[in-house]
């Protein structure tokens, strides 16, 4: 398959955790449109292609969807090889599989080159292993922003006996608290808070259910940011310390 349009996940930041295909596909691109939580560095592997920011935040000023959409098709039927590089996986709330119909339906052939999703690489870079025999059995990927304003059944989540994994949920950590304590979820069930995964400027800020809204805002908690709740949360199977509310340590690295 020669794609004309690659929807590639540049992971959660650190450029290592690039797949090869990912770099191989950049190498070939000749023009990149780039998400704002693609870490700069990511774009050494495509020095030679056009790069074109089509940033989307929450809470910011941010590229319409619609925009970014026809700017692919346009720059597809120019003969062009486009890479659209999305922090996480494209597929993981990261509309990919939006932009990949859409680009099918209008006889573009591309291909989802996937990433290491966010929530994954925070829990690991922190030492914290998603599931765990005798904690949790699985684990639910979910953000706290949609779009339509609707928000997630945090009665059934707590219910469902998984890992929780928050994405875009720094602005909602008091709702999100009060919902699952008041769906029965314990009030000292782990919390680990995780901002800036696999990054230099990793911090970690461990909590529980019932303090998270206080201790994320003591800590100033800031996007991007992952957090994991349930029991698999109070493990640190690397020994990597919690931050401190007033530092921002760089992430350690295993040797």
């Amino acid at each position: 398959m020669n794609p004309a349009v690659w929807l590639i996940g540049a992971g959660p930041g650190d450029p290592e955790l690039l797949t090869l295909k990912a770099v191989k596909a950049l190498a070939r691109a000749d023009v990149v449109l780039v998400d704002d939580l693609v870490d700069p560095q990511v774009l050494q592997y495509c020095p030679q292609a056009r790069i074109v920011r089509v940033g989307k935040r929450g809470g910011c000023r941010s590229t319409p969807q619609d925009f970014i959409q026809r700017l692919m098709l346009r720059y597809a039927r120019q003969g062009l090889r486009v890479a659209r590089l999305k922090g996480g996986d494209p597929c993981i709330f990261g509309r990919g599989g939006e932009e990949a119909q859409w680009l099918t339906d209008r006889g573009v052939a591309c291909e989802i080159v996937n990433g290491i999703t966010a929530g994954l690489a925070a829990a690991s870079a922190s030492g914290i292993p998603l599931t765990q025999r005798g904690l949790a059995q699985g684990v639910t990927l979910i953000t706290a922003h949609s779009q339509d304003g609707s928000t997630p059944d945090w009665s059934g989540l707590a219910r469902s006996g998984t890992t929780l994994v928050v994405y875009m949920g720094v602005a909602k950590v008091n709702d999100m608290s009060s919902q699952l304590l008041a769906a029965g979820m314990a009030a000292d069930t782990p919390v680990a808070m995780i901002e800036r995964a696999s990054l230099p400027g990793q911090r970690l800020c461990p909590s529980t259910l019932a303090d998270m809204a206080r201790d994320a805002e003591a800590f100033q908690l800031r996007s991007p940011a992952v957090l994991v709740i349930g029991q698999v949360a109070a493990c640190r199977v690397l020994g990597i310390a919690d931050a401190p509310a007033e530092a921002a340590p760089p992430l350690r690295r295993l040797a």
